[in-house]
């Protein structure tokens, strides 16, 4: 890894997340009129367009493996997965609500990396993880009020992406990050757009297709070059800066997302909201802090 760049790591971080909540707004006002499913494909239908020839450009674009197919197609159904459950959510919570249930992923990816990788972790992190939970239920609990069990879908969501980040770790090993994504894009359009077009005409809304009108064709391009954009951002940042560094600076997308919220959708978090996120934000700030101590003190 080139560690010789850390303030352009920490820049590139720092965009990424501030502009992931600017993708969850765009897919927000597309879901006013446009189907989830069809906001899902066009995500990675356009993200598959954009990266598959900058693979290609950069050299690192080659056919996979039986392995390697069957790699990215587990990636793509659990993104798919995991990107539905979101957008759902967001038709119905406010933005900063559903990306602090959401925060609860470090927790869960710990966990699994104790439970399928035999990482180790010790009490202090596991009461922290169990600290951060505690605080999504204070968020969870106004918005499940509001919304119903709508409100536990960014859990869901949640829980795909630790799985999802779990074989991303796997597969980083093998393939280039541009190659990785462009190549898991793909299979996620090949996944989705079958379903959609099967279907078609058979009145369940979430994977109906609608014909964008107007300003909803410039909400799914939002999307779609969005969700590229932030890929690349993430991937530089990691290249170029530890990431015990940028960890961290992820919590920036609750407060930018607030931001946002109270912008377009006038949405204003209540006190046991507030309350919440700031209880998931210290218990994942100290489970960085404490993996960061570790692996000091192992090295």
């Amino acid at each position: 890894m080139n560690n010789d760049r850390p303030l352009l790591g920490v820049f590139l971080m720092v965009g990424f997340a501030l502009t992931v909540p600017g993708i969850d707004a765009l897919a927000k006002l597309a879901g006013d009129f446009i189907p989830v499913g069809q906001i899902v494909a066009s995500r990675f239908c356009i993200q598959a367009a954009l990266l598959l020839p900058i693979a290609l450009l950069i050299g690192h674009l080659r056919l996979p493996s039986l392995h390697e197919a069957l790699l990215h197609a587990a990636r793509a159904a659990l993104i798919i997965t995991a990107t539905a459950m979101f957008f759902t959510a967001l038709r119905f919570m406010a933005i900063a609500d559903a990306i602090a249930i959401f925060f609860v992923e470090p927790f869960i990816l710990t966990l699994l990396g104790a439970a399928i990788l035999g990482e180790r972790v010790g009490l202090r992190r596991l009461m922290a993880c169990m600290t951060g939970f505690l605080g999504a239920l204070l968020v969870i609990r106004p918005s499940f009020a509001a919304a119903g069990t709508v409100a536990l879908l960014p859990l869901g969501t949640a829980v795909c992406f630790s799985f999802y980040l779990i074989l991303t770790r796997y597969a980083a090993r093998m393939l280039h990050p541009v190659a990785l994504q462009a190549w898991t894009s793909l299979a996620a359009s090949a996944l989705v757009l079958p379903v959609l077009a099967g279907f078609q005409g058979s009145g369940f809304g979430p994977l109906e297709l609608k014909m964008p009108e107007g300003r909803y064709w410039v909400y799914l391009a939002g999307v779609g070059i969005g969700s590229t954009l932030t890929h690349l951002m993430l991937s530089g940042a990691l290249r170029f800066a530890p990431t015990a560094t940028l960890a961290p600076l992820q919590y920036l997308e609750i407060i930018a997302a607030t931001i946002l919220g109270y912008l377009i959708f006038s949405d204003v978090p209540d006190a046991q909201a507030v309350v919440g996120v700031a209880v998931i934000v210290c218990s994942g700030l100290y489970v960085i802090w404490r993996e960061r101590r570790l692996a000091g003190e192992e090295a």
